[in-house]
């Protein structure tokens, strides 16, 4: 099977047209990773250029804050509101905190195995 290596430029199935930049030398996230890869550059591109609109810090935030908002609308129960509260935190800090720090710092493995997918 096919190993996966991080740094490698991802490839979007979303044609350039459809995001509005049809000219590849003013692509701007793209920009940075072709540079990663084709000018042997030791910096990783940023780690939210490499997720998805769903998965960028508004989209985690909004998220959670509808979470547990939602939670104390329906149900006027603390005790219920609290442990959910605790959880949308923890999503956060491992989402929002420790894994793109872990980007940061190069501790994410450096190959992953297309059958761990």
């Amino acid at each position: 099977m096919p190993r996966l290596r991080l740094g490698t430029p991802l490839r979007t199935t979303t044609p350039r047209s459809y995001r509005g930049d049809t000219d590849p030398e003013t692509s701007g996230s793209d920009k940075g990773r072709q540079g990663f890869v084709e000018g042997g550059g030791s910096t990783p591109p940023d780690f939210w250029a490499l997720k998805p609109w769903w998965c960028q810090p508004w989209s985690i935030l909004l998220t959670g804050s509808s979470i547990v908002a939602g939670s104390w609308a329906v149900l006027h129960i603390w005790w219920i509101t609290a442990p959910v509260s605790l959880g949308v935190a923890a999503w956060w800090a491992l989402f929002l905190v420790l894994v793109p720090s872990a980007y940061a710092q190069g501790e994410l493995p450096q190959e992953i195995d297309a059958n761990d997918l």
